[in-house]
């Protein structure tokens, strides 16, 4: 039923949809049961939207709860995220190789395969960064939440994954069967039993610190053993799906 209201909600977007997917925490692999859906996709604008002299809505955002589901939708135009991908966004890449796919399209496939030419060692900077943002945030904040944690150990150990497999997987469950961290399931058990804003009423802090510092170290030796390219080299494939998205849905 979750599903079939996703797939309305898409099909009623304003504009034609490259791809629709589900981020966020049930993309992660640790949903609670009051977790909203994260709905993440690529539209593209009309020529009229990127031609005269009133832009298009490059970036579509709504919160709201229909029929019981609770949803975040966040879609980008075409151009908008076609450049993220060349940049170190992590995001982007984690959204558009979802396997929770919601609606899908021929160019969805072919801008998958492109974007194995955009992945970079530099993308390890995208995960050094928001490990180190949550890390602060959580340590300050007591109680201390379980979601939180989840996020950092998820996106130091995708990254690590990335730089040594040069393939995106940003589900925990799927990491951990990997990386064999024990705390890890007990963390993701408390928070699908759990609810979003859940906390940890004993923690050891010390040792998540600890561990947290071990995992950056781990990500910065993937970095400097990868095999992945420096810069991308995505771009022009990217620029010739744009043009032909533009005369063909704009």
């Amino acid at each position: 039923m979750i599903e079939e209201k996703l797939k309305k909600i898409a099909a009623e977007h304003p504009f034609p949809l490259i791809f629709a997917t589900v981020s966020g925490a049930h993309l992660y692999g640790f949903p609670s049961l009051d977790s909203d859906y994260d709905l993440r996709g690529v539209h593209v604008l009309p020529l009229q939207g990127v031609l005269g002299l009133e832009s298009g809505r490059e970036t579509i955002q709504f919160e709201e709860n229909r029929d019981g589901l609770e949803l975040d939708l966040v879609t980008h135009d075409a151009k908008k995220f076609f450049g993220l991908m060349l940049k170190k966004n992590g995001y982007v890449l984690e959204q558009l190789f979802s396997p929770l796919i919601v609606q899908t399209s021929h160019e969805h496939e072919e801008l998958k395969a492109i974007a194995k030419k955009c992945i970079t060692k530099n993308h390890a900077h995208h995960y050094f960064g928001f490990a180190k943002t949550e890390w602060k945030l959580f340590a300050k904040k007591s109680p201390h939440r379980v979601k939180p944690l989840l996020y950092i150990f998820r996106v130091l150990l995708t990254g690590i994954y990335l730089m040594q497999k040069g393939e995106i997987e940003a589900n925990l469950i799927n990491l951990n069967e990997i990386f064999k961290l024990s705390y890890v399931s007990e963390l993701i058990e408390r928070k699908v039993q759990g609810t979003e804003k859940g906390v940890l009423p004993e923690i050891d802090l010390e040792f998540y610190r600890k561990e947290y510092e071990r995992l950056v170290n781990e990500l910065e030796k993937a970095k400097e053993k990868s095999k992945l390219p420096e810069n991308s080299s995505g771009k022009p494939e990217l620029n010739d799906l744009l043009i032909r998205l533009r005369m063909k849905l704009g």
